[in-house]
This record gives structure tokens, sequence and C-alpha cells, in this order.
């Protein structure tokens, strides 16, 4: 096998980089006409025939050979399972994860409170986790534990009562990791279907599939698209598009490290993106060796050719300033900060789904063990978007108690407003409450 590099190289003195930058950064989901009709099929027949459908569609497009749902239905018990056929190092591994996500999620539970005005008015907030939430997990080979950890564990902290998992088993292939890492976080309920029927069976229930509250976890095109139609029945977490990656580097870490930290995300699939932005030329020169060198061996550089080929990048900036500056249009989904001073810099990262710091910090550690959601904004939301966390599984509502004399004053000024919009109803009802002037 011969693969080989021609990352592009730009430079921001260009006069066209700009340009040249948004062209790089473009990417559009390819959602076409075709799988948007299919998926709304899919949704139709699973929403008219439930269980049928589901057992329909397991068989037609995961090659699974059920007789009935009950054949689609995992069990506690056959989680516990999974935890005995894992290796002992790897069940070790799944536990200090989960220990460590658990840790760093805690200290995101918001909780309810109130305060309460001279006039006895109490105004607050009360904070309920959700009821149900759907974890959909991709299967197979593609698949990832990790991901199992970083949706389920932050919803059980919230307190949400029962998290259903769904995870297609293509052709039968049962992938014991994922069970695994379930049974750790505390699935509670398992059913081995994937895809747009999946998604909507979560989003609608089915006798069998319980209806959730929010659908989370990545999938490919028709997952994406499905949970974007049941969107409003149904909460989600969001629309992903492919991982990417930006480092920031002074030219003092070596070059071989830089390269595997792109690399660590170009292998995720052609469509990912990594990118490296330095003030120093001479350094991107030798990370593109680097590139040039590390990529033969690696076991998916095919696709880390096509991605870096196709999405990858080395931005020369004139100073950290400007790296900075960089950083901040892109707004990526993870940024390696891979300077000397890294805390120095912090304060001027304004657009970041994770933060990593210093040259020691791999984005692949985030990816795993280090504590804080895997799942982050990309495509550049992370200008108005956040990780997933705890608070994504809990609502609020807000909490209005008023005293006589508090409805009395706040009555004088609710009538004002609500007669200026020409709400007669809202006036009266408002002004009814007022002291002394009942009756208007």
């Amino acid at each position: 096998m011969t693969v080989s590099t021609a990352i592009a190289r730009l430079n921001a003195a260009d006069q066209d980089f700009a340009r040249h930058l948004d062209h790089l950064l473009s990417w559009e989901s390819v959602s076409d006409d075709a799988v948007n009709q299919r998926v709304l099929d899919i949704i139709k027949a699973v929403r008219e025939r439930g269980d049928a459908a589901l057992v329909e569609f397991t068989q037609r497009f995961d090659g699974v050979d059920a007789a009935s749902i009950n054949d689609l239905i995992l069990d506690r018990a056959r989680l516990e399972l999974a935890l005995t056929r894992i290796t002992p190092v790897q069940r070790e591994a799944l536990e200090k994860a989960a220990n460590r996500v658990r840790i760093y999620h805690e200290r995101q539970k918001q909780d309810s409170w109130q305060y309460t005005e001279a006039d006895g008015t109490v105004l607050g907030q009360k904070v309920t986790p959700l009821d149900r939430a759907g974890l959909y997990v991709p299967g197979g080979k593609a698949s990832y534990p990790s991901s199992v950890l970083m949706n389920a564990i932050p919803a059980k902290v919230a307190g949400v009562a029962e998290v259903v998992m769904v995870v297609p088993t293509p052709r039968g292939e049962v992938n014991e990791l994922v069970l695994a890492a379930a049974c750790i976080a505390g699935v509670d309920r398992v059913f081995t279907i994937g895809g747009a029927q999946a998604v909507a069976a979560l989003a609608y229930g089915t006798e069998s599939v319980p209806q959730v509250d929010k659908i989370v976890g990545p999938g490919n095109i028709y997952v994406a698209t499905a949970k974007r139609h049941v969107f409003g029945q149904v909460g989600i977490d969001m629309i992903a598009g492919p991982s990417e990656i930006l480092v920031v580097c002074d030219g003092q870490t070596d070059p071989d490290w830089i390269a595997m930290d792109l690399f660590s995300q170009a292998e995720h699939d052609e469509d990912a993106q990594a990118i490296l932005v330095s003030p120093d030329a001479e350094f991107l020169d030798r990370v593109a060796a680097s590139i040039d060198k590390l990529l033969p061996t690696m076991e998916r550089a095919e696709i880390i050719e096509k991605s870096i080929n196709g999405r990858g990048a080395l931005i020369q900036v004139r100073d950290m300033q400007q790296a900075i500056e960089v950083a901040n249009r892109i707004a990526p989904e993870h940024l390696e900060l891979s300077v000397a001073d890294p805390q120095a810099w912090l304060p001027q990262i304004r657009h970041a789904g994770a933060i990593f710091m210093g040259r020691h910090t791999s984005e692949a550690l985030g990816d795993y063990c280090a504590g804080p959601n895997h799942v982050l904004p990309t495509s550049g939301t992370a200008r108005f978007s956040s990780p997933l966390g705890v608070y994504d599984f809990q609502k609020r509502s807000s909490i209005i108690f008023c005293s006589e004399q508090g409805a009395s004053e706040l009555g004088h000024t609710a009538s004002v407003l609500a007669r200026g919009e020409s709400l007669t109803a809202h006036a009266r009802s408002a002004e009814y409450r007022i002291l002394n002037e009942k009756g208007n």
C-alpha cells in the first residue's frame, strides 16, 4: 500500500487567506432528497406498525434473523455477562474512565433555588431531571464504548430515571465492550436496533420501546437525518459533523507528537479535519516531514491520507496573537494549545468545544478518560454550543409566588404593559389583584 500526503499550506498574510480558509472549513451534510425520503418513510412505518416495523427493518438493513422484538432486547443480565467476557485490563480501563467522567460531571449538576423579596414575593427556579433519555450507539466493528460512558453517565448524574440504549448488531455482531460500558454506566434497557428506525422508536415509542424525552449519541447520515426530523417531538443533543482538531503550537513541541495528534482525528473518517497553526514556518516543515514519515506506519493510513489531503492544513501566522485569532475564527471542536504557557492564552479563547492545555495534553486523553465530555460541537457551532453535559438532561421551571402586597405592586406595572399591547384580559387579570382597586 502506498500513501502520500499533500497537505494544504496556508499563510494568514496572503490576501486571499480568508477565502481559502472558508473553503477549507466548508462542510455540508450529504443528506440529499433520497436520504430524506427514505428516513421519512421509515419513521412513518415505525409510527404506524411499531415493533413489527422494527423487526422488518432490522432483518433487512442489519441482516439479523429476528423472529420478534424479543430477539432484539438485551436484559441487565446480558450486560453483566459482557463484563465477564472482556479482559480484566479492559474492565479496569472502563471503570477508571467511568469514575473520572462521573466525578467531573457531578460538578455540573444544578440545584433548584429561590429567593424572597421584602414584600414576601418568592422567585426561583426548580431543576428537574428528564424522565427518560435515549442513547444511540453505533454498532458492529465501528463501536465506541467511550461514547456510551460519555452519554449515559451525565444522564444518570442528572437523575434521569431511565436510560434506554439502542445499538445495531449488523449480522448479529455484538460488541462486548459496548455492552460492558453500558453496564458500568448504568444503562437500564438495551435494544439491538439501529438506523432511522431506532431513532423513530425512541421518539414515538412502540409496543416495546418506550418513548423518551431526549435522544443523544452519534450515528450515520440516516441517524442524523432522523434526529433532525424528530426534533420537536423529542429533544436531541446536536447534529454532529465530522470530527475536528486544531492545534496551535509555538514551534517547540516534538513535531512527531503534533503529527500524531493530527492523525488522531483524521483517522475517524475521510471528512475529519486536522489543522495546525503556528508562527514558525520551519516548524510547519518539520511537522509535514513527520506526517510523511509516520503515515505509512498507521493502520488506518488510507483514511488519514484522504482526510489530511482533503481537509487538513498547515497554517502559518504572524505571531501567537494571530494564531489565537485564527483559532477563534475556526471555532474548533477540539483545540490543543501546545505552547509554553497555555494559561496565558486561555482568556482570549472564545470559541472551542474543548481546550487541551500544554504540550503533554493530547486530545486523545479527552476522548477516553480525562473526565470532560467528548461529545462536542462541530462545524463551527462552538460559537454558540457547548459540550454535552448534565445540564442537557435537566429542565428548569420558573417559580413565582406573589404575596398580596407583591401582587398589588406588580399589578400596576403589568397593567400598563398589557394595555400597551392591547391585551385587556391580561391587564384586568392583574388589576383584580391590586389592593383597594379590585373590580376594574
